[in-house]
C-alpha cells in the first residue's frame, strides 16, 4: 500500500527535545505545541517519502494508562492515534512500562498486514531492532528520525542506525517551531496586580493573640512540671490525697494552637468565661479557615447546614451548568484547555461568573479574597483532577499547584469583575 506511517515514541522525542532545549530531558521544562508539532511531523513525513500519510502513531506512558491532558487532545485530531503504556515509580524516578513493546507490535503489523510502504520511527530506543528487522523484511521502508543532541553525539541506539533504510535529524531549528524552553521562575506567578494571589495565601498568618496565647500557656505548662505545683489556668484541684495534679494546658508544646485552644481563648468557656479553660464550647465557636487559606477564623454565624451565611447563596458550578453546557465544556476541556494549573482556575471562575443568575454573587465572593467557599474550592480542586494533576502526586494535588489553582480563579474573578465595572469606551462623566 503506497502510503507512509510514523511511529513516535513521545518519551525519546520530548525528553530529547528538553535535553537539546533546557539542559535536561525533564519535559517539565518544555513548553509543546502539539497541534503544530502533529502537523510539521506529517508535513516532512510526506515531503520525504513522497507519500500521502496514513496515520501518526504517538506512544507515550501515563500513570495507571490514564491519559493526561496532552493525551487527550492529541487523540482528537485527525490521523493521530494515541496508544498508552505504563508510567510507574522506581527508586525516585518515573520510567515507562510497555511503550516499546506497543511500539514494536505496531510496526511488525503494519508492515505484516502491507498497511503501508514506508514507516518512519521517531525513537533511539535499540529494543526495537527485531522489530525494524521484521518490517523491512515484509518490504517495508524504515526511516528513522533522531532529535538532535544536546553534546552533538549519538541519542539513538547504534544497531538501530545501522539498520535504517534512511536516517534524518531533527535539527534544533525545526524542534523550535514547536518545542519551547519553559522559564521555570515564574510558571505559576500571575501576572502583577494589586492582589499577590499566591503570596497572599502562603503568607496568610496565624492570629497573634493565638499565638501569643498558645506559647504562654506552654510556658507555664513546663514550669508546672518542673516544680510539680503553682498557680495557672492549667492547674486542677488538689486530689482527695491532698496532692495536686497539673493538667496539661490546651495547646502546651505545640507552636500552632488547636481548634481546641482557640475555642478556650475565644469561646464561651474560655479564660474569665464562665466554664473555665476546660468547659465546653458549643460548636462553631472557633473553626479551621476555609481550605484555600492558613489559620484559624471565628465562624460566628452559620447556615442550617452548618455553613457560614455570608457564602450559603452562592450557588456551585454544577447546579448553574446544564447538561448542554456540561456537554460544551468538556469538549473545550478535551480540545483547547491545556491543563496548567493556574489556566484550570481561569477556566472555572470564568465560566462560573458567566452563568451567575445575578452579578452581586461575584461582588460578595470578592469580598472573601483569599478564600474561597468551601463548597466552591472542592468543586474547583476536582476539577482540576480531571486534567491529570492528581497523577505524579499520590492522588494529591501538589501544594504549590493548588495555590496556582486558586491564583488562577481569582485573578479571572479579578479582570471580569474589573472589566465590568469599566466604564463603556467613550462614556464621560455624568453631567448635571
Amino acid at each position: 500500500m503506497d502510503r507512509c506511517v510514523v511511529l513516535v515514541d513521545a518519551g525519546y522525542l520530548l525528553g530529547a527535545a528538553a535535553s537539546l532545549l533546557a539542559g535536561e530531558p525533564a519535559r517539565s521544562r518544555i513548553a509543546v505545541d502539539h497541534a503544530a508539532l502533529i502537523q510539521q511531523l506529517r508535513e516532512r513525513a510526506e515531503a520525504e517519502t513522497a507519500l500521502p500519510l496514513l496515520r501518526i502513531y504517538w506512544f507515550d506512558g501515563a500513570p495507571d494508562r490514564v491519559p493526561q491532558p496532552e493525551h487527550r487532545r492529541l487523540r482528537v485530531m485527525p490521523r493521530v492515534t494515541v496508544r498508552l503504556g505504563a508510567l510507574t515509580r522506581s527508586d525516585g524516578r518515573w520510567a515507562q512500562k510497555g511503550v516499546d513493546a506497543a511500539m514494536h507490535t505496531e510496526l511488525t503489523e503494519l508492515a505484516r498486514n502491507r498497511a503501508c510502504s514506508d514507516i518512519v520511527l521517531v525513537t533511539g530506543d535499540g529494543d526495537l531492532l527485531p522489530g525494524l528487522m521484521s518490517a523491512k523484511e515484509h518490504g517495508v521502508a524504515v526511516h528513522l528520525w533522531a532529535v538532535q543532541a544536546a553534546d552533538g553525539d549519538y541519542n539513538q541506539s547504534e544497531d538501530l542506525v545501522a539498520e535504517a533504510d534512511e536516517r534524518r535529524v531533527l535539527d534544533r531549528t525545526w524542534i523550535t517551531r514547536a518545542v519551547r524552553a519553559r522559564d521555570l521562575t515564574g510558571i505559576c506567578a500571575p501576572p502583577p496586580a494589586p492582589r499577590p494571589e499566591i503570596a497572599a495565601i502562603l503568607s496568610a498568618p496565624l492570629p497573634e493573640a493565638a499565638l501569643a496565647a498558645s506559647a504562654e500557656r506552654a510556658a507555664e505548662a513546663a514550669s508546672a512540671a518542673r516544680n510539680g505545683s503553682g498557680p495557672g489556668p492549667a492547674e486542677a484541684p488538689a486530689s482527695s490525697n491532698g496532692h495536686a495534679h497539673s493538667v496539661p494546658a490546651p495547646g502546651a508544646g505545640k507552636g500552632v494552637p488547636t481548634p481546641k485552644d482557640l475555642a478556650g481563648l475565644r469561646g464561651p468557656g474560655g479564660p474569665g468565661g464562665p466554664g473555665g479553660p476546660l468547659a465546653p464550647v458549643p460548636q462553631g465557636a472557633s473553626a479551621l479557615r476555609w481550605s484555600s487559606d492558613r489559620g484559624w477564623i471565628d465562624r460566628p454565624a452559620t447556615s442550617a447546614l452548618g455553613e457560614p451565611a455570608e457564602t450559603a447563596s452562592l450557588p456551585t458550578l454544577a447546579l448553574l451548568t446544564s447538561a448542554e453546557q456540561r456537554w460544551a465544556d468538556r469538549e473545550e476541556d478535551i480540545t483547547t484547555v491545556g491543563g496548567d494549573p493556574f489556566e484550570v482556575g481561569q477556566v472555572f471562575a470564568r465560566r462560573w461568573m458567566e452563568r451567575l443568575p445575578e452579578q452581586s454573587h461575584v461582588q460578595k465572593l470578592s469580598t472573601l479574597y483569599p478564600r474561597i467557599p468551601h463548597r466552591i474550592d472542592g468543586e474547583l480542586l476536582r476539577y482540576a483532577a480531571r486534567f491529570g494533576l492528581l497523577a505524579h502526586k499520590d492522588d494529591q494535588i501538589d501544594e504549590h499547584d493548588r495555590y496556582a489553582i486558586r491564583a488562577g480563579f481569582w485573578r479571572e474573578i479579578d479582570v471580569r469583575a474589573a472589566a465590568e465595572q469599566a466604564p463603556a469606551p467613550g462614556a464621560g462623566p455624568a453631567t448635571t
